[in-house]
């Protein structure tokens, strides 16, 4: 995602793309006889809202810091992820339920141009993913990639939906209830990936620490910084969109204190001014003990 374009403008994209393909769904589902497809829309107008959570938790992450808030509003964007997850997981639960009630109800089989629209959703979505999860990681916002595992859900759905529709279109009378089917064997695929992204999301909403990649290559900036000699402790933690980072570093135990003090200021400047999205650096300074 190009960098003049502000996280809060991906969800927003969202909504919209979601909200015309929720009335197309529900629209041609009702006329064309197809639960799968109305439960897809019903999915998407979900989608909305979790998309509008999303844009809250975003929005408020990037509040700035203030006297009640020292350490900023990052936790919101961790809350919309967690929203995210619980939203997933309760979709899955609903459709599976009203799938099953359409298995032991008869219904009439589905038209045939309910697959036109499910293809075109199901490539909509698919794209729709791929810009909000590559949105995501360039931020690592972990809202932001919930919301992409929302469209590729819905993805899912559609493609459920599709196959089943086509099963029971091909095999005429018998098989009306075969998208209900593909959309019950869709909810357990959606339900998984909710409880896997619900637990990501709270490791982050209780600072589990980052990748050791990520601390290596940080570690790395206040190691070579001028006048370290040594880390001797290294802590960081997420917060919203930004780090933390808590470091010791050991310098020469014979220079002044403002000499410190200025290696400190060094290291601070060093991580906060990096690549990495470093909201705030605490230095400590530790004489060197070798």
């Amino acid at each position: 995602m190009p960098d003049t374009i502000p996280p809060t403008r991906v969800p927003l994209l969202s909504i919209l793309v979601n909200a015309f393909l929720a009335i197309l769904k529900i629209t041609v589902g009702m006329v064309g006889h197809s639960y799968a497809l109305m439960a897809d829309g019903i999915e998407s107008c979900g989608d909305i809202i979790s998309s509008m959570v999303v844009y809250g938790g975003l929005y408020v992450a990037s509040i700035p810091a203030d006297e009640n808030h020292p350490y900023g509003h990052g936790r919101a964007e961790s809350l919309a992820a967690i929203f995210s997850s619980c939203a997933l997981i309760a979709a899955a639960c609903i459709i599976g339920v009203e799938s099953i009630r359409e298995i032991l109800t008869p219904h009439l089989m589905p038209r045939w141009y309910t697959l036109v629209v499910l293809a075109f959703a199901i490539v909509a979505k698919v794209l729709l993913s791929r810009y909000v999860d590559d949105a995501g990681k360039s931020i690592d916002s972990s809202a932001l990639k919930g919301d992409a595992l929302h469209h590729f859900s819905d993805a899912l759905i559609s493609l459920a939906a599709f196959v089943g529709i086509s099963i029971g279109l091909i095999g005429g009378p018998g098989y009306e209830s075969a998208d209900d089917w593909a959309a019950l064997l869709a909810c357990f695929i959606i339900l998984y990936n909710g409880v896997n992204f619900f637990r990501v999301s709270i490791d982050n909403l209780m600072d589990v620490a980052p990748s050791a990649e990520i601390m290596d290559k940080i570690r790395a900036i206040a190691r070579n910084a001028e006048g370290v000699i040594n880390i001797e402790k290294f802590r960081m933690r997420k917060s919203g969109l930004f780090y933390l980072v808590d470091v010791h570093v050991e310098v020469d135990g014979n220079i002044t204190v403002q000499k410190g003090h200025e290696i400190a200021h060094r290291v601070s400047d060093l991580l906060r001014h990096s690549q990495y999205r470093i909201a705030d650096a605490t230095v400590h300074i530790e004489p060197d003990t070798r």
